[in-house]
């Protein structure tokens, strides 16, 4: 059995821990668990650090369970929040688990015989059994008042002026209470999360120290950080999500691969399972030619291959080389049309009916009036651009300003016209 918190503390993937917890570990088979709040049908790459500490602590033989707060979700976790989110309906909330865990499927083992193997819980199930005036005479009398407000989550509230709800100020006693519930019932002595989750777990090691008489662990992760100061996994576009709906494998991949030097060397080790050796030699092979980005492109094939799969990875990776390489008409005609649409975002675009297509004598007429002039101004300029080279069509080089129109419509219906190095048109015929 691999030790997993040598693992975490050599990938840097280590911030707080509880005493005896690794006495503990080395006893054999232990169970952890680590919360993920349903406000979305879909993880995004912030919950990522969570995910691989579940998935490295499966991979030393311990058992995990994934714990989503279809009760918590409710009510909404005051840590490091400025202001109370808005609360979310049952319905909404069993949708948003049942996304969440296909995703988790992809990194943790749910399947099979082993007596590790993942499970997934929802607090719903047994904080729905509860009554207001039962919880707080049963479980809300083990914890005072000043014990609660001396947690930072809630100082910090309290300090900047906004305050916050009784409905906050009760999330960690309902945390803790999910640590000792699954303590009791499921023998889950670990609770691991990130580090601004700290005060909220060992309200659930008193709990189950007060209630049951029992010992139990915390662990926490840090908080990842980007080199630049900014939020890591936010983009101009908002988060990075797991969801192929929400951020497509090329988008995901590309935010991987867009990574500082800096940041790549910290990433590699947290959101990949590559051994030691492994990593230890990629940064060695980047020092010596960083402007070849290894530590980048093995982030995001690893992290792309396991969220993705190989396919949509190899799809990403065939549009980056169309953007940035060479490439060929068969290139494109290779990618998905929500691919292709990706990969040209914000291009300007112009529409023409598959009548107007048809009647085209000459590539020189699609230049015309039948583009509205966002191509070229005139016929005249477009003429003289095809002449000197300028000019291609679905990555294919325009010689001729008057020959046929002959063209491959990828997906059925676009044209890729590049007008010098940058700059990109999409045709699209209807």
């Amino acid at each position: 059995m691999n030790s997993f918190i040598e693992e975490l503390r050599w990938r840097g993937m280590l911030q707080d821990m509880t005493p005896e917890i690794e006495e503990h570990l080395a006893k054999g088979m232990a169970s952890a668990y680590l919360g993920f709040d349903p406000t979305a049908d879909s993880l995004h790459i912030g919950h990522l650090v969570g995910v691989m500490t579940l998935l490295h602590f499966q991979r030393a033989g311990h058992k995990p369970f994934a714990l989503v707060g279809g009760a918590t979700g409710m009510i909404g976790d005051p840590s490091f929040k400025s202001a109370e989110r808005n609360l979310l309906d049952k319905n909404t909330l069993d949708h948003n688990v049942a996304g969440i865990q296909d995703q988790l499927s992809k990194f943790l083992d749910f399947s099979g015989s082993t007596t590790n193997k993942a499970e997934l819980v929802n607090n719903y199930d047994w904080m729905s059994e509860f009554s207001f005036l039962d919880f707080i005479r049963d479980i809300g009398k083990h914890i005072t008042v000043n014990y609660m407000m001396s947690k930072d989550s809630v100082k910090r509230r309290l300090e900047d002026g906004n305050g916050l709800s009784f409905t906050e100020f009760t999330y960690q006693l309902i945390q803790g209470y999910d640590f000792y519930h699954l303590w009791k019932n499921k023998n889950c002595t670990i609770q691991l999360g990130g580090s601004d989750q700290w005060g909220n777990i060992v309200t659930g090691t008193e709990l189950i120290r007060k209630m049951g008489g029992g010992s139990a662990y915390a662990l926490t992760v840090p908080l990842i950080t980007k080199a630049d100061g900014t939020k890591f996994g936010k983009t101009e576009g908002g988060s990075v999500w797991l969801d192929p709906e929400k951020t497509s494998p090329y988008a995901f991949y590309q935010f991987w691969l867009n990574v500082s030097d800096e940041d790549a060397a910290k990433y590699i080790r947290i959101f990949t399972v590559l051994d030691r050796t492994t990593i230890e030699t990629l940064e060695a092979e980047h020092a010596e030619a960083p402007h070849l980005r290894v530590l980048q492109k093995e982030i995001a094939k690893q992290i792309t291959g396991m969220v993705h799969g190989e396919s949509d990875f190899d799809m990403a990776v065939k549009a980056s080389e169309i953007l940035f390489g060479k490439s060929s008409t068969e290139d494109l005609a290779a990618l998905d049309e929500r691919t292709f649409l990706q990969v040209f975002e914000g291009v300007p675009q112009v529409q023409i009916s598959q009548e107007e297509y048809s009647g085209l004598n000459s590539i020189l007429d699609l230049f015309g009036e039948i583009t509205k002039g966002i191509v070229f101004p005139s016929k005249g300029e477009a003429r003289k651009m095809i002449q000197g080279g300028g000019v291609s069509i679905n990555k294919e080089k325009i010689a001729d300003p008057s020959a046929p129109i002959s063209l491959t419509l990828l997906q059925n219906k676009y044209l890729l016209v590049q007008k010098g190095k940058k700059n990109y048109y999409i045709v699209e015929v209807k």
